[in-house]
């Protein structure tokens, strides 16, 4: 039951992500509609079987203030797909402000990056240029729906054409 499913609003946006119980509880009280289940497994009890959500759209709209995506350590390192922007090391994760914080660098996604725990000592209070190190991927500030679509793992698949419809959110 750690599955996630994508829900979207009456608009057809994406709004939020939630757990199966709490997404099939949704549909079965007729508050949303179930979009897409998962093909290979289904919830049972004693005497029925039903669909495992996957993608639920509610039946009526819920205004939902902007949505952006926190900014946190687990954030950075799923943007950063959990390696280093520097040499793509996957142990031993830090973050790094690119503009060292004592330089006046801001604690923000532009200036964030994983990095492991080698070259951020390296880099030290200097620029990534000054220290003559390259980054793989510039930090970039990613959007609720894109962050939903390349972070969500497997589900993403599943999610991909309900997403491509909710450029606004």
């Amino acid at each position: 039951m750690g599955r996630k499913v994508l829900v979207l609003n009456a608009d057809y946006s994406a709004i939020s992500v939630c757990t199966v119980p709490k997404a099939f509880l949704l549909v079965y009280l007729n508050k949303a509609e179930l979009l897409k289940d998962d093909e290979r497994a289904r919830l049972r009890t004693i005497s029925t079987s039903y669909p495992l959500p996957s993608v639920i759209k509610l039946h009526h709209y819920v205004k939902v203030p902007y949505k952006g995506v926190v900014l946190n350590r687990q954030n950075i390192l799923k943007r950063d797909g959990h390696q280093c922007v520097y040499c793509g090391a996957k142990r031993e994760l830090t973050l790094d402000h690119v503009m060292p914080k004592s330089r006046g660098g801001k604690t923000n996604w532009d200036n964030l990056v994983a990095a492991c725990k080698r070259c951020n000592g390296t880099k030290g209070d200097f620029t990534p240029e000054e220290a003559q190190m390259t980054m793989v991927r510039k930090p970039y500030k990613p959007t609720f729906v894109t962050f939903l679509r390349d972070f969500s793992g497997s589900a993403a698949d599943k999610w991909a054409p309900y997403l491509s419809r909710s450029h606004s959110a």
